[in-house]
């Protein structure tokens, strides 16, 4: 049995025998997480790492942590939840690592991870119902119905559970919970660039293609067809609406930016005017291989400065 340390902040969520850690609610999660995150910047590293592993195994351990044991356990805590290898504690592992209420913790599945920033802005339109550019409580408090009513789905599929519900004081604390959490300039609201830490994009093509990590090589029929490919997600021969949304929200992406709404319709309106050459408010092929060159010198231009 450990001892209950009053300067050990998770000895207050142990169990009686304070041998184990007792099943959080969303509001004592925020609180671990609030606590340990001291900077605020959406990780738990460093010494913030440091200081919550030591008094997550003294909680419940009587064994004092000198630092070759802390370093040894750093390294199993990483190795099993690390899952991006960044050598950090985001808001998804510490999700799974801690004991948490199981409908909350399916929030924080990675599974939940859209495939791509069309998708992202697919349902960024659907549940900014008032088309104000940013997603308020109600609007979340019913993207995270839906959410937990397909995990459940899910489940129910796994495990034959007959039954799906949403208990509605449970989804009025999770998106109170969620609001603390990914609400970095505390409006009330998610603006877009919060609410893509709550529902992460799995890939940035335009990244993930390394079509512009080579300055030396360039851009060809084929990697122009790959891209156009990605984004026109109806093939219908343009990208357009959500899957123009997404190309922006991608493309200030790769340049650096963290947009929020106002910024991608903006950059949407730079572009367009660019390269839209036929004045129908779409990219077609042609047109996607005129911001892709651009795109390609200033990947060149970027490669030249860093050698310099």
């Amino acid at each position: 049995m450990a001892a209950n340390q009053g300067n050990n902040f998770m000895s207050k969520f142990t169990n009686a025998n304070a041998d184990a850690l007792k099943h959080l609610t969303s509001k004592q999660f925020f609180e671990v997480w609030s606590n340990y995150d001291q900077d605020g910047n959406g990780f738990i590293e460093g010494r913030e790492l440091d200081n919550f592993l030591r008094e997550f195994v003294t909680s419940i351990r009587d064994d004092k942590v000198n630092e070759l044991l802390l370093q040894e356990l750093k390294k199993a805590f990483m190795d099993a939840y690390d899952n991006n290898h960044d050598g950090r504690i985001d808001i998804r592992e510490l999700a799974q690592l801690l004991p948490i209420e199981e409908s909350f913790k399916l929030l924080f599945k990675f599974e939940n991870q859209v495939d791509s920033s069309v998708e992202f802005m697919r349902i960024w339109t659907k549940y900014d119902t008032d088309s104000s550019g940013c997603i308020d409580s109600n609007e979340l408090r019913d993207f995270l119905r839906d959410l937990i009513l397909t995990n459940q789905a899910q489940q129910r599929n796994l495990t034959s559970k007959k039954s799906t519900s949403v208990d509605e004081d449970k989804l009025d604390e999770y998106t109170d919970t969620l609001l603390k959490i990914f609400d970095a300039n505390k409006d009330g609201k998610l603006q877009l660039n919060e609410m893509s830490k709550l529902l992460l994009v799995k890939e940035n093509f335009l990244h993930c293609s390394g079509i512009f990590r080579n300055s030396n090589k360039k851009l060809d029929k084929l990697d122009i067809e790959r891209i156009f490919k990605s984004y026109d997600r109806d093939c219908n021969g343009v990208i357009e609406n959500e899957e123009l949304k997404g190309f922006i929200k991608d493309l200030m992406d790769f340049l650096g930016k963290v947009p929020d709404t106002k910024d991608i319709e903006e950059f949407e309106r730079i572009v367009m005017e660019g390269c839209d050459s036929n004045g129908d408010g779409k990219i077609n092929k042609k047109e996607l291989t005129t911001v892709l060159l651009a795109l390609a010198k200033h990947a060149a231009n970027n490669d030249d400065d860093d050698k310099q």
